[in-house]
């Protein structure tokens, strides 16, 4: 009881650090102007993008054999990894994880208060959420050996562990992810070092406590949302470890042998994923100042105007989808519950959620990259004049490629998800048709945030 108390009164503590500071105007994790609005005009690109989705659908559904869709997913190449070796690198890189984590924590204290000159800030925002989560489902989930908060759990001594609720399943990781990204767009935590070094302490005191207490699988698996979020996009990376080793796959492939199963729990996470990389980029659109301007001015407080935005975009989105899993028993006419039906094609949303991610940050991480890179060699006294990439004109058009790469990869996943699943030719196909049309509708609506010129929250 003690342990329990403890954890939510450092979890109380955090939150109230970021509830007492002013909403900044913008959030160096996001966008945040460090992309242009494309030069395509926006009911041209939405079109254009619900077009190619649909047209997937079509191409794709010209392969019916069951055996040929299997053996696509189904190819590998083993890749050979030295077991020894991985014992030596565990200890090296978890001592140099938890080495950068106090870092982290001393410069977000001490060092420069400019953003572009502070490693805390460089490093969690551009080095990490933007730069390591894409090579998380690139060459696969790289955390659990380089968690710093792992680590310390594991080296504080053992205690008696409690029993993790089996009924909890997987919903704290979901509140866990909204409220990250909520407290991540309201407060200015990505533009002040030392907000940010305050989080990331009572982030690191709740985790490891919270892991000492239920067990580090546990909790890693089931609370911690950071690592709920890489441990799904690893499923799209090529590498793969198998019981063989690593193997070598097509992109995106392994999300068609993995299965959900009935965990609403975790589709439940996967969705919350899918909104709140749409979320961070929606609120900084001047459709959303638009709308918030009035809102705020009417007296609704703006902490309380983005914590319902948040909760009621991943309930519609939520809805959305579930009602597309039981318009897919009926289209379908199968006797397959709804419930397992949605869990069934959750992994295929993933595809979707990565292709806006990279949409939403590779312009940011490049931009920030030479920061980051001469910040990394003086943490404690950077230079004074620290340098950004500028990115050429080009590249604006480049987040539409990468949303309809991931909504294309998202209908192959369905499509083999839903042969693996049901017998015969047409059945598959016949069940396919709700979910293309939500994969329709989450396409352009990540197509029209990527149009949008950054707006500042109307609130300042």
């Amino acid at each position: 009881m003690r342990a329990r108390t403890t954890i939510w009164i450092l979890l109380l503590f955090t939150l109230a650090a970021v509830v007492l500071v002013e909403p900044s105007t913008a959030h160096v994790g996001g966008l945040s102007g460090t992309m242009t609005a494309t030069p395509v005009p926006t009911w041209l690109t939405i079109l254009t993008g619900g077009v190619i989705v649909g047209a997937s659908f079509l191409f794709t559904s010209l392969m019916t054999d069951h055996a040929a869709i299997r053996a696509i997913n189904g190819w590998r190449v083993l890749v050979p990894t030295p077991q020894a070796t991985q014992t030596a690198v565990r200890w090296l890189v978890r001592g140099i994880s938890i080495g950068v984590l106090l870092i982290i924590i001393v410069t977000g204290l001490t060092g420069p208060r400019t953003p572009t000159s502070n490693f805390a800030i460089l490093v969690v925002w551009a080095g990490w959420w933007a730069g390591y989560t894409m090579t998380v489902y690139l060459i696969g989930n790289t955390w659990p050996l380089i968690n710093p908060w792992r680590a310390l759990a594991e080296i504080l001594p053992s205690i008696r562990q409690r029993p993790y609720p089996a009924w909890l399943g997987a919903w704290p990781s979901v509140a866990g992810l909204l409220a990250l990204v909520w407290l991540e767009v309201i407060s200015p935590v990505a533009e002040d070092p030392s907000l940010l070094a305050f989080l990331v302490i009572g982030y690191s005191l709740i985790t490891v406590a919270g892991a000492t207490v239920y067990g580090t699988d546990t909790w890693f698996r089931w609370v911690d949302p950071i690592s709920g979020v890489f441990r799904w996009y690893s499923r799209l990376a090529p590498f793969q470890r198998t019981e063989n080793g690593i193997a070598f796959k097509l992109p995106s492939t392994a999300l068609a042998e993995r299965r959900v199963a009935e965990r609403t729990d975790e589709t439940a996470f996967i969705i919350a994923l899918l909104w709140t990389t749409t979320y961070d980029g929606f609120v900084s659109t001047p459709f959303w100042t638009d709308l918030a301007r009035p809102i705020v001015r009417i007296g609704v407080p703006p902490l309380l105007l983005y914590f319902l935005t948040i909760l009621g975009g991943f309930g519609f989105f939520f809805f959305v989808y579930r009602r597309a899993a039981q318009r897919a028993r009926k289209t379908g006419r199968t006797y397959v519950t709804p419930r397992f039906i949605e869990g069934w094609f959750a992994p295929s949303l993933l595809p979707i959620a990565a292709g806006y991610h990279i949409a939403h940050f590779l312009g940011y991480f490049l931009t920030l990259t030479p920061a980051l890179l001469t910040v990394s060699t003086h943490p404690n006294s950077p230079p004074s004049n620290v340098q950004i990439l500028v990115l050429p004109d080009w590249f604006a058009t480049l987040p539409l490629l990468f949303v309809l790469l991931g909504h294309v990869l998202a209908i192959w996943i369905a499509h083999a998800l839903s042969f693996d699943l049901f017998p015969g030719k047409l059945k598959p196909i016949q069940c396919q048709y709700p979910f293309i049309i939500v994969m329709i509708f989450y396409t352009m609506t990540s197509l029209w945030v990527v149009t949008q010129p950054f707006t500042p929250p109307p609130y300042v």
